[in-house]
């Protein structure tokens, strides 16, 4: 992973678990329902685009030098990858 992406995507987890922590607190302190699910909706909303900035990280680095390289074998296998994560996230 790219310095600056690498950067970027620690500090959204950093915010995250602080999102996953105040989650429980609100669990212990019995908390409205659908105030906790709300919370839970923007904790997947976060995790979200950390997976996209780690995957936009991915294709700009791993998968262009893979098709830079002209390894077909690489391609494939770059490739592969996507869609097996692609295909993760369907089910």
């Amino acid at each position: 992973m790219r310095k600056q992406a690498k950067a970027l995507v620690l500090k959204r987890l950093g915010r995250i678990e602080g999102q996953v922590r105040g989650l429980a607190r609100m669990v212990e302190e019995d908390r409205y329902c659908i105030d906790i699910v709300t919370q839970i909706l923007a904790v997947r909303a976060a995790l979200k685009r950390a997976e996209e900035e780690i995957l936009r990280d991915h294709v700009g680095n791993c998968v262009e030098h893979a098709i830079a390289s002209g390894d077909k074998a690489d391609q494939r296998r770059k490739i592969n990858e996507l869609m097996d994560v692609f295909g993760m996230a369907e089910r």
